[in-house]
């Protein structure tokens, strides 16, 4: 849990850094190429694949080009289309693609992750009912993306160390990861890019830094090697505390104008879904025993 705790701390500024600095300033997919090349060289070194099993190797590749990849080529892309604190409050969904996803991984399905889904849909819908434009949806359909990317990496992480009893430090193997997220974006950058906005100041380049070594270095290594630490219940309410830590770096520092009060209903529906996702889940775990 301390693990999951730190990087939530560690991870609440990454959010507003991208939509008050980077967010169209720089190209989506340079910036998250930057992130995992330096995150990648603080791993590659350490980096030991003797004794690793062709299945976990494959799999540490794939949830490398989920949980980080395509996370965040679709979350800087959001950013195009929303702002901080809707960016944050949408991501709420993503304990309901963790709880579907690890149920899936334990051949299980239940209704009711999709049904509170749906109505934290109705939550967005609120907080800019007067001003859902067809970016608005595009931008929060391309969240909704990252979000069950994300989910689907640190539960096939999990999976992955647990099914195949991984003995030594996790981190000998964790380059992988980036190189995973490496396959994903590369190919990206090149087609889609645009080599017209790379970092202008060396305030970008300090954030891109920042965000490299730290956010997603050290952050998401710690992040992994705790959702092996944890159950899946747990693991979905962590999620979901990086939303308020957030949310208060923003308000607090860089956003003091936001709608409150839209923000707040919105966002009260969004925890209600979650709620009944709970109950849901509460009430399926006897029968399911």
């Amino acid at each position: 849990m301390r693990y999951l705790v730190f990087v939530t701390i560690l991870w609440a500024f990454s959010f507003s850094l991208i939509g008050e600095y980077l967010a169209g300033r720089v190209d989506s997919y340079f910036a998250v190429l930057t992130r995992i090349l330096l995150a990648g060289a603080l791993f590659l070194p350490l980096l030991r694949l003797r004794g690793l099993a062709p299945g976990l190797i494959g799999g540490i590749l794939l949830t490398g080009a989920l949980q980080f990849g395509i996370t965040y080529v679709c979350l800087y892309l959001s950013f195009e289309y929303l702002s901080v604190p809707e960016v944050l409050l949408f991501t709420i969904t993503t304990p309901l693609y963790v709880a579907l996803i690890d149920e899936g991984l334990k051949g299980r399905f239940t209704l009711g992750p999709l049904l509170s889904t749906a109505l934290a849909v109705v939550g967005a819908g609120i907080i800019r009912y007067d001003n859902i434009s067809d970016q608005f949806l595009l931008g929060f359909l391309i969240l909704q993306l990252a979000n069950a990317a994300f989910a689907a990496g640190q539960v096939g992480y999990a999976h992955l160390v647990r099914r195949y009893q991984v003995q030594g430090p996790l981190y000998r193997s964790f380059g992988l990861f980036f190189v995973g997220a490496l396959c994903v974006v590369l190919p990206a950058f090149l087609l889609l890019g645009n080599p017209e906005r790379l970092p202008q100041t060396a305030l970008q380049w300090g954030v891109l830094g920042w965000l490299g070594l730290a956010a997603s270095g050290l952050g998401f290594y710690l992040w992994n090697k705790g959702a092996t630490l944890v159950d899946g219940g747990t693991l979905g309410i962590m999620n979901n505390a990086l939303i308020p830590a957030g949310l208060i770096v923003n308000l607090l520092i860089w956003n003091r104008d936001a709608d409150l009060l839209r923000l707040s209903l919105g966002g009260g529906v969004i925890l209600l879904s979650l709620w009944l996702n709970r109950c849901w889940s509460a009430r399926m775990a006897p029968r399911a025993a």
